[in-house]
């Protein structure tokens, strides 16, 4: 088997790994986005002279006609000269979280946290969904015996509030950027905002440069804080259960990526599981659903290495 070049492209890190026969990603390495011009120029940092005829990249942008322009960065590249600039023989590009997708299904019980108890029902849809630079979500399910990964753009739609606080942040955000998507909100430079905002809203002075400003704050005891990071936590769980409900993802649902993992103890899980399962007349069939956590890093290296063709 052909050593493969895999990445795993976000807004904020491209992560960089190889695989060999036994298509485990080795040599992991991060690289921060803003450090570099492009996808191209990032890879062959990465590389440093070493020859590959294989590529997989998962990315964090739609891919349209052989183009992917990034959400969250300024990176744009299209295949034939990402290709080309490389030496490849041949390049896959796929979606972020389409990785995350065949990460899951490829990993063992001890990968895996969790959140909400529940049943999950074999062969039946799953979710994973990852908040981190942006809000990435695909689905998992079943042709038979074979895995099928669905791409999704679900956090680019609209954002719904579920209580007067979280509709306060949204009027205030919608001054600012007129759509309001989910991942506005529902990510780590929406943890950011929502502090922002409620520190706005109580006329404080305190204001964040960054998320781990909050988290840090949350740790430490900040009031305000821990606010942002409830309301984030039940907007997380609201998400997933809207999600759920999309296509009756029963199999379960699975949250992926660092800025959770990061949160650690301080992600509200009662939060979360309330906003999962507060949907009225439907409350009855989202308690049923198991909700768990990845806890394994650079999963989406995995997910990579895992991807077929369909």
């Amino acid at each position: 088997m052909t050593v493969r070049l895999v990445g795993d492209i976000g807004g904020t890190n491209a992560r960089f790994a190889l695989c060999g026969p036994d298509g485990t990603p080795k040599d992991e390495r991060k690289l921060p986005v803003r450090e570099y011009s492009g996808l191209v120029e990032a890879a062959q940092a990465y590389l440093a002279g070493r020859e590959v005829e294989e590529a997989v990249f998962a990315v964090a942008a739609p891919v349209v006609g052989g183009a992917a322009d990034f959400t969250n960065s300024s990176w744009r590249f299209t295949v034939p000269e990402a290709r080309e600039r490389l030496g490849l023989r041949s390049l896959t590009v796929i979606n972020d979280f389409v990785a995350q997708a065949w990460a899951v299904h490829g990993m063992a019980s001890a990968d895996f946290h969790p959140l909400k108890p529940g049943v999950a029902k074999p062969g039946r849809p799953r979710v994973v969904i990852g908040p981190g630079t942006g809000l990435g979500v695909a689905f998992l399910l079943r042709d038979g015996e074979r895995p099928m990964v669905l791409a999704s753009e679900a956090g680019h739609s609209s954002f719904s509030p579920q209580d007067e606080r979280q509709a306060e942040i949204l009027a205030k955000l919608r001054r600012e950027f007129g759509h309001v998507s989910t991942e506005r909100l529902l990510s780590g430079p929406g943890l950011m905002r929502m502090a922002n905002g409620l520190a706005e809203l109580e006329e404080r002075k305190e204001r964040f440069g960054a998320p781990p400003e909050v988290s840090q704050g949350a740790a430490e005891g900040c009031a305000l804080c821990l606010e942002a990071v409830r309301m984030f936590s039940a907007i997380l769980g609201a998400t997933a259960g809207d999600l759920v409900l999309t296509l009756l993802a029963d199999g379960g649902v699975h949250v992926t990526g660092g800025l959770c993992r990061n949160l650690g103890p301080l992600l509200d899980v009662e939060a979360m599981v309330q906003g999962f399962t507060a949907k009225g007349r439907l409350a009855g069939y989202l308690e049923t659903v198991p909700v768990d956590q990845v806890t394994r890093p650079h999963s989406g290296l995995l997910g990579a290495a895992l991807h077929r063709a369909a």
